[in-house]
């Protein structure tokens, strides 16, 4: 047995070394693939080995950023951190980070594992690593071909948590009620984190509501105010299932083209009121710094520390990465379900400056085959701005689907190119006339986009190994 984990641990960091010498990948889930298959058990040698515990991040958006913003965090405390930084979070990915950070006899050092992990795959994944923590951002509509409808996704990560040790604690998104009921239903210790409801977050958008009826009675949920999507102030008035009171809640919630700053309030044992910075757009990245935030300080990382490690975060490729073409900013931003598509059009909207728009969609099976979902996806409140707007490029694989659904929003086809392959949709983007630039791609758009651009204008800031996978 021993023999056919070392073979499989050093067939696996070859794999890695010529990935990476060869240009082809970061080796996040080839090698993690290759030794699974050479050897299946592989995960349970890594288990109990952190010495204070593992993390885990799931749900459907946001678990990339706040995986990160935690891991940063902690070694910025000073902590040993092993970590799908990538943003592979199937168990290939899970276990390539490990093999990464490990021996040849499958030996870690290290203080926690903090480990992003795909939904539809956490069942899979804890039945060999147990968490001690896990962090459920939200759940919207995403890939229905690959995950199936939102309640079987929910279904999936509830079994899941319930068959968690009793001290596992969930660190829960409480202005998802979706989320929120995850306390009631596994029975396990909670914290919360949230936004203050406020309705001049909210935004003109008109977005998708997956959470309609309450999970407990079937009667309508009643809310006060939408954040985005089904994120707000919601109650049950038949049996009393509401936002529960945050532990950790922002609010004077700031966000401008240079970040996002809000003042951090602090309930139950972790009583205080912090300024917190990132630099980063978007109300849905003040749920990811909450989420880590939240997180850290349960785990007795020092408020400053935490707070400092949030302020100098840098974003994975496709997370609003910022590039510069001749003094023009270049906005990229990866895209895959509604939800996270209108918060995307949410952040062109707020630069306020006239733009030109790539749009790339593919519809490989890291994408999902299935591209109705850009139905769903609130392309109308571009045509209420269409001012700020120069040109819309559409690209990859599907794009004349995209023009077409541009045109059904009121796009008018003067304003429309499409132009399938990818450099020539980069450098039309970058040479138009507008003093901005915003691109969108799917998951297997991502990483050809980004090398492109990374060759024509100039990154703000460079992580390396933050390449994320399309697996």
């Amino acid at each position: 047995m021993i023999v056919r984990l070392i073979l499989a641990l050093a067939a696996a960091k070859l794999a890695m070394y010529l990935s990476r010498l060869t240009g082809r990948g970061r080796g996040s889930s080839l090698p993690g693939m290759l030794a699974l298959r050479i050897y299946p058990g592989l995960l349970k040698h890594y288990r109990g080995q952190p010495r204070r515990g593992v993390i885990m991040t799931t749900g459907t958006n946001g678990k990339t950023t706040t995986s990160n913003m935690l891991a940063d965090i902690l070694e910025h405390a000073g902590l040993r951190v092993v970590s799908n930084r990538e943003g592979a979070n199937l168990i290939t990915g899970v276990a390539a980070a490990f093999i990464k950070s490990g021996t040849l006899t499958a030996r870690l050092n290290c203080d926690y594992a903090v480990l992003e992990v795909d939904e539809a795959s956490f069942p899979v994944v804890t039945r060999w690593i147990k968490p001690d923590r896990v962090i459920v951002t939200n759940f919207f509509r995403d890939q229905l071909d690959r995950y199936g409808e939102l309640d079987t996704t929910i279904c999936k990560v509830q079994d899941a948590l319930k068959k968690l040790p009793g001290g596992t604690v969930l660190v829960l998104n409480a202005d998802d009620p979706l989320v929120a009921r995850l306390a009631r239903e596994t029975g396990k210790s909670a914290l919360f984190y949230g936004v203050r409801p406020d309705a001049v977050l909210a935004g003109a958008a008109a977005y998708s509501r997956e959470a309609k009826f309450c999970p407990f009675c079937g009667d309508t949920l009643v809310y006060s105010v939408y954040l985005y999507s089904q994120l707000g102030d919601f109650r049950c008035p038949q049996c009393g299932f509401a936002r529960p009171l945050p532990d950790m809640e922002a609010i004077n919630v700031n966000i401008d083209t240079t970040g996002t700053r809000a003042i951090v309030r602090g309930n139950g044992s972790n009583k205080g009121i912090w300024p917190v910075s990132l630099p980063v757009q978007g109300i849905y990245n003040i749920y990811n710094g909450l989420g880590a935030f939240t997180t850290a300080l349960s785990l007795g990382v020092a408020p400053e520390k935490a707070l400092d490690s949030l302020a100098k975060y840098t974003p994975a490729t496709g997370r609003m990465e910022l590039f510069y073409y001749d003094q023009k900013p270049v906005t990229l931003t990866l895209v895959k379900n509604p939800t996270g598509f209108n918060q995307a059009l949410t952040g062109l909207l707020s630069q306020r400056v006239r733009q030109d728009v790539m749009i790339a969609i593919n519809d490989n099976d890291a994408d999902g085959r299935d591209i109705s979902w850009l139905w769903d996806v609130d392309f109308e409140v571009l045509v209420k701005h269409l001012e700020q707007f120069n040109r819309f490029i559409c690209s990859g694989q599907r794009a004349e689907e995209m023009a077409l659904r541009l045109k059904y929003a009121g796009v008018p086809p003067a304003l429309m190119t499409v132009e399938k392959d990818y450099r020539r949709a980069v450098d039309m983007a970058l040479h138009e006339e507008g003093a901005a630039v915003g691109m969108l791609v799917t998951y297997t758009a991502l990483w050809p986009v980004e090398k492109i651009l990374g060759q024509r204008a100039e990154r703000v800031s460079s992580h390396a190994d933050r390449v994320p996978s399309v697996s």
